[in-house]
């Protein structure tokens, strides 16, 4: 069985997804729902759990590259890869998981736009309610850098596959084509057998003087109607 008509050109076969593609495409946006879920339900146990140590010395930093240039500067550098990294990998599932959830339009805007919407939210969540962290642009920057880095590396392809499901297969092509064939190859025969059963009825006896008396009453018949009336 077939769902979801496809638009196509003049001329060609106008083919039909399959129930198995339309079935997969559901199951795959179900688990990318239940997979955004649970790393939404680890971003908040990783980002809102208190941190009495750092109280005395956690600021908010609004000022892009701040938190960057201590990173660099007062951290070592296992240090600093471990918090500049860490953010990467926090935003990275984003990337993967946006694609299959967001419509093909714009898709790396998109990835971005919400990646950015949600981290804002989080840390100013952080800063407000959150005992020993604040806000920090930088970090919103590294989670959003690491979601588009993701996106390009995997997720363009995830997304592409997962939305080239909504299209016909080659085999949803290939039976769409032989379905037509076999609509066109009917409707030959049919045809061919008005063909042949005209000529049959032309060779039964007398037909032709049955065409020709036909003819001469058609010609008659005209030739009466194109006559003038007399007054």
């Amino acid at each position: 069985m077939t769902v979801q008509r496809e638009g196509a050109t003049a001329g060609s076969v106008v083919a039909e997804v399959s129930w198995g593609r339309t079935a997969l495409r559901v199951l795959i946006m179900v688990l990318g729902f239940v997979a955004l879920v649970g790393f939404s339900a680890v971003l908040a146990k990783l980002t809102l759990t208190p941190s009495p140590a750092s109280s005395e010395i956690a600021g908010a930093n609004l000022r892009p590259g701040n938190s960057l240039r201590q990173y660099a500067e007062d951290y070592t550098f296992l240090a600093a890869c471990k918090q500049v990294g860490g953010n990467l990998v926090l935003g990275a599932p984003f990337g993967l998981i946006l694609p299959v959830l967001v419509p093909r339009k714009m898709r790396m805007v998109r990835v971005v736009v919400l990646t950015a919407l949600v981290m804002v939210l989080v840390e100013m969540a952080q800063g407000a309610i959150v005992e020993g962290r604040a806000f920090d642009v930088d970090d919103v920057i590294l989670n959003t850098s690491g979601a588009l880095i993701a996106y390009l590396l995997v997720g363009r392809k995830i997304g592409r596959r997962f939305h080239a499901l909504a299209r016909p297969g080659r085999r949803d092509q290939e039976r769409a084509e032989q379905a037509e064939e076999r609509r066109l190859e009917r409707g030959r025969e049919r045809e061919r057998k008005r063909k042949a059963a005209r000529a049959k009825a032309r060779t039964r006896p007398g037909a032709e003087w049955r065409a020709v008396r036909t003819r001469v009453a058609d010609r008659v018949r005209r030739s009466r109607r194109r006559a003038p009336r007399r007054p």
